[in-house]
């Protein structure tokens, strides 16, 4: 790397060159610009999804719209000493998504029963969303048109496929 040295003529005058300009001075000469953009870094712990076909509640409503929240370490032991797990290991995805789902609709009180009552297309697109989230960090997918075979992402947690 090259130094560069410069010469002044005395203190006064490094300190006039390197001053920052008074805020009348900079006003006049240069018009408001807005506030530097900042970019929000925080981890993100929730995320928002709308199921293909929807859980349908007792009463006959369908629920489509939840939300998602990240899963801890604790989330994915406590299963392991599930009794329903035990005996059957297949449960294990009912027991972790039931542990990690926010809300469904206006339910808030997810629990394996809500889990078990959904379609198996539902079920099946909480896991994949489980995993992309959990261990992508993001909802994106990549995929191909099948008929122009153009490479694009889509987001999974917004609306349904073909929707803008």
């Amino acid at each position: 790397m090259k130094r560069r040295t410069v010469t002044a003529g005395s203190l006064e005058e490094i300190l006039q060159a390197t001053a920052p300009a008074q805020a009348s001075e900079q006003t006049a000469a240069t018009p408001a610009a807005a506030p530097p953009r900042r970019e929000d870094h925080r981890l993100r712990t929730e995320f928002e999804f709308e199921l293909p076909r929807g859980y349908v509640d007792e009463a006959g409503t369908v629920h489509r719209h939840g939300s998602m929240r990240l899963a801890t370490a604790r989330d994915e032991l406590r299963p392991q000493i599930d009794l329903r797990v035990k005996e059957n290991p297949a449960y294990l995805s009912v027991v972790l998504l039931s542990q990690v789902i926010t809300r469904i609709g206006s339910i808030t009180d997810v629990h394996a029963g809500v889990v078990e009552r959904m379609y198996a297309t539902d079920v099946a697109f909480l896991q994949d969303f489980y995993r992309r989230v959990n261990s992508e960090g993001h909802t994106r997918a990549a995929v191909t048109c099948p008929h122009c075979e153009g490479g694009f992402e889509v987001d999974l947690s917004g609306g349904r496929l073909g929707e803008s």
